[in-house]
């Protein structure tokens, strides 16, 4: 019964019907809602089938198949380990290669996994450091008296936070932080921008930046499923040039 309150909790939480999820499965409803009530039990391919056309994070799928009776597929490598050397390798070099611009790595919960040295000078500014979590930091107040353009960036940033949290089936730090950043009464100017920038201002320093954020493209180990590289631009001349003087 556990994998069948399982599926249906996430059918639930990605907003298909029995019909739908049935259809794009290929099997019949009334197959589905046997195994929703338990009355029959699912192949492993049959899980593992549900849970990629439900779109699942790899820790979820895993669960769905424990819930199931069958062993887990794929890994959770620590990110020391020799096997992760590549990843750590080949994200060390983008980090590098995109000096003197800030770029850094974090985890599922927005926790610093690494920086490179442009990064460490601009978050150490604020006390945050490697192993930190952004989203503590980004409702303590730290960085809401340093950023210019708070009300927008905490806004978009809370947005951010919300997506992803549906994307993993609800992450209880993330939803806490949400209320604390969002703001619906915000309002965009009238001239919308390309990009939401983070605009800083620390004494007669002023910059102005976007992010782009990458992802590894075929995980098959549920740490690498939730890294994510940030790379910061300048977003105007005195920017760059701030980081091309450091």
């Amino acid at each position: 019964m556990k994998f069948a309150q399982t599926l249906k909790r996430w059918r639930h939480q990605r907003r298909f019907s029995q019909l739908d999820l049935a259809n794009e499965t290929g099997i019949s409803s009334k197959h589905l809602s046997f195994l929703e009530t338990g009355r029959s039990s699912p192949s492993k391919q049959m899980v593992i089938k549900l849970s990629e056309t439900l779109q699942l994070p790899l820790d979820a799928q895993n669960q769905m198949l424990t819930d199931a009776g069958f062993a887990v597929s794929y890994t959770k490598t620590d990110w020391s380990d020799t096997e992760m050397l590549p990843v750590r390798e080949a994200l060390e070099h983008m980090l590098k290669s995109h000096m003197p611009y800030p770029g850094l790595v974090l985890d599922r919960f927005w926790r610093v996994v690494q920086f490179n040295s442009a990064a460490e000078h601009l978050y150490g500014l604020f006390g945050i450091h490697q192993g930190d979590s952004l989203i503590e930091h980004l409702t303590t107040g730290v960085l809401s008296e340093a950023i210019e353009n708070w009300a927008e960036v905490a806004h978009f940033a809370a947005l951010r936070l919300k997506a992803e949290s549906i994307t993993q089936g609800g992450v209880p730090e993330f939803d806490a932080a949400i209320p604390k950043l969002i703001n619906d009464e915000i309002i965009l100017e009238n001239k919308v921008s390309p990009v939401i920038p983070t605009v800083i201002k620390q004494g007669d320093v002023r910059i102005s930046m976007f992010s782009t954020i990458t992802q590894i493209g075929t995980p098959k180990d549920i740490v690498l499923d939730d890294i994510k590289l940030e790379l910061y631009f300048p977003l105007d001349k005195e920017t760059d040039e701030f980081f091309k003087k450091k």
